[in-house]
């Protein structure tokens, strides 16, 4: 499985209940959650499952993110002071230490380089004086946390992700805005296109997809 549960995996209430613990209520409540997040669908009559991947999603999401990460990133350009590159600086670090501990797998598979991989990309972002811009950045990057687990797990060779943001953040502390904006767009970019490569790779089933 690409992820704990796979695309078009079909969620049982009654095997979620037994792995969780929890009773058939807040499954239910979580689930509808994610149905809103478009991470799970809810199939008439039939329960619930993990939504499908298809390439186009993956183009739209980051396009999505490229726009609206750009925006926020040159607006903190300008607005942002000596806290912002100390934030910035400081989650680039932590990023960095936890990436260096897992140099012999796939960083993106491990939850704590996602979170400090989430925390770096919204420390740039944190000056930008938009919480709607904040909120839609956080909502798209999270998105893309599914993809970029597709892309980890199928990856056959490595991608120095800490050389992209590096160059992102010096980019940043130099108040760069278009070669900031620039790296985001490649930097993005990239990992769609990994992602798009894989499900296209990837046998009908795995991509939530039943063969007619």
């Amino acid at each position: 499985m690409w992820a704990r549960f796979a695309p078009g995996m079909k969620l049982k209430i009654a095997d979620l209940q037994a792995r969780f613990g929890l009773s058939s209520s807040p499954l239910r409540e979580a689930l509808g959650r994610l149905v809103a997040e478009g991470l799970v669908v809810v199939e008439d009559r039939r329960g619930f499952r993990v939504a499908g991947v298809t390439p186009a999603e993956v183009e739209d999401v980051a396009r999505m993110r490229i726009l609206l990460e750009q925006e926020a990133m040159r607006a903190s350009i300008e607005h942002g002071g000596d806290a912002w590159e100390s934030d910035i600086v400081s989650a680039f670090h932590a990023l960095r230490l936890v990436e260096e501990r897992l140099a012999d797998v796939a960083p993106s598979l491990d939850p704590n380089w996602s979170e400090r991989h989430r925390a770096f990309h919204m420390a740039l972002l944190s000056a930008c004086r938009s919480p709607n811009l904040m909120r839609l950045c956080g909502d798209f990057f999270q998105r893309a946390e599914r993809f970029r687990r597709i892309s980890a797990a199928t990856r056959k060779t490595p991608r120095r992700k800490n050389d992209e943001h590096a160059a992102i953040m010096r980019a940043a502390l130099a108040r760069d805005a278009d070669g900031a904006a620039a790296l985001i767009a490649t930097h993005i970019g990239s990992t769609a296109k990994n992602v798009i490569a894989a499900i296209e790779n990837a046998p009908a089933a795995a991509r939530g997809k039943t063969s007619k």
